[in-house]
């Protein structure tokens, strides 16, 4: 892959990301914030980085999210099913608590870090499997000077960098989650690098504080007495 920059953008929020719940590959569309946040954040990442191309998961999410940033940045989008999030087999859709009273010792596996077995969760080794190899894919024929913007999930992505920064991704857990439309960026490392990327940025947005990002475009008003 020659592509000298490549961007992770998570996508906005949806309900299930509001109430806890896991979601997995379950094709929620945005909320009324997780909008106001493609917007936002599309307008904020345009000003950063000029896309040569955008990619996206095929969950409506991530489709959505892309779509602002296309809007910004007069782009193109093309859907590949390859950058949808990390499956969660039996657990999507239910809160940690459920899964904890459910399944405390396949629970208990996976808070510590670990593959939990029997519940049909996707390997992490299978998400950067096919996370690079889409990043590959769409990259290989761009350049050095070129930027590949990938809208995609929260598990998904720190697999993918955690993966493209040539650490094990089933056993580093070195990298923070991702915000909701926040970033991660990768450029070409220099020859001899002992990688082959570099990571520049992590989590990064449009710079609202956290409470004001999560309440969405009312967070300033002020309450008003009838």
């Amino acid at each position: 892959m020659s592509v000298g920059s490549v961007v992770l953008l998570r996508h906005g929020r949806t309900a299930y990301n509001a109430a806890g719940r896991l979601q997995g590959q379950v094709d929620i569309p945005l909320d009324e914030v997780g909008l106001w946040q493609a917007e936002q954040g599309a307008a904020a990442l345009a000003v950063l980085h000029e896309p040569t191309r955008v990619v996206a998961s095929d969950l409506v999410r991530a489709a959505a999210t892309a779509e602002h940033y296309a809007k910004v940045t007069g782009a193109e989008i093309s859907l590949d099913p390859r950058l949808r999030e990390r499956s969660f087999g039996d657990w999507e859709g239910l809160e940690r608590d459920e899964i904890e009273a459910r399944w405390p010792e396949e629970f208990d596996v996976w808070r510590r870090g670990h593959e939990p077995q029997g519940v049909n969760v996707e390997a992490r080794a299978a998400v950067a499997s096919r996370m690079v190899e889409a990043i590959e894919a769409h990259g290989n024929d761009l350049g050095p000077s070129d930027t590949l913007v990938v809208v995609s999930h929260g598990a998904a992505i720190t697999i993918a960098v955690t993966a493209l920064l040539g650490l094990d991704p089933d056993a580093w857990r070195g990298l923070s989650g991702l915000n909701n439309v926040h970033w991660s960026c990768v450029e070409r490392a220099r020859s001899g690098s002992v990688t082959g990327w570099r990571l520049t940025a992590h989590n990064s947005g449009a710079g609202y504080a956290p409470d004001a990002w999560n309440a969405g475009p009312d967070w300033n008003l002020e309450p008003t007495s009838s």
